[in-house]
């Protein structure tokens, strides 16, 4: 399945979803598709996030990220996750060719090899390894209805 990033009426508001196959280069690049390449703006932070993925942030939401952990308390799981989150951040550009360049750390962390599934999460891509993908949507398909009833007041049909 291939979606786009769909532009909302507000200026600077987004969504992007989708879900995309690509393979990562011999060199550590990935091809990110071009129709979510223009919501991720020129500059953008590519860190550890949970579940083993990638989180893929723009600019814009990165920096609002940023300012709600300023307002964390100075707790231990609070330092923690800054330190598991923040250490492993690298701000990004796109090559010529679409292409961004991911760190040996984060690629080791995601079990980045070869192919990878890329979706779009409203705020921000994530990046799998195929085989945690198919993991994951093999774990949760099943639950989806029961966490849509415990997320929402209806459920999805």
């Amino acid at each position: 399945m291939v979606s786009s990033g769909i532009k909302w009426s507000k200026v600077g508001d987004f969504m992007l979803m989708g879900e995309y196959h690509h393979s990562v280069d011999d060199k550590g690049r990935l091809t990110i598709p071009s129709k979510v390449r223009y919501d991720l703006g020129e500059t953008f932070v590519v860190t550890r996030g949970l579940d083993n993925c990638l989180f893929v942030y723009p600019m814009k939401e990165w920096n609002s990220i940023i300012e709600k952990y300023k307002e964390l308390p100075n707790t231990k799981d609070a330092r923690n996750f800054m330190r598991f989150f923040l250490s492993g951040a690298t701000t990004c550009e796109f090559d010529k060719q679409g292409r961004l360049k991911l760190t040996p750390p984060l690629m080791k962390f995601a079990g980045l090899v070869k192919d990878c599934i890329i979706i779009g999460v409203n705020d921000r891509l994530e990046i799998w390894s195929k085989d945690r993908w198919e993991a994951f949507i093999d774990e949760n398909e099943s639950n989806l209805s029961a966490i849509a009833d415990n997320l929402f007041s209806t459920s999805f049909n």
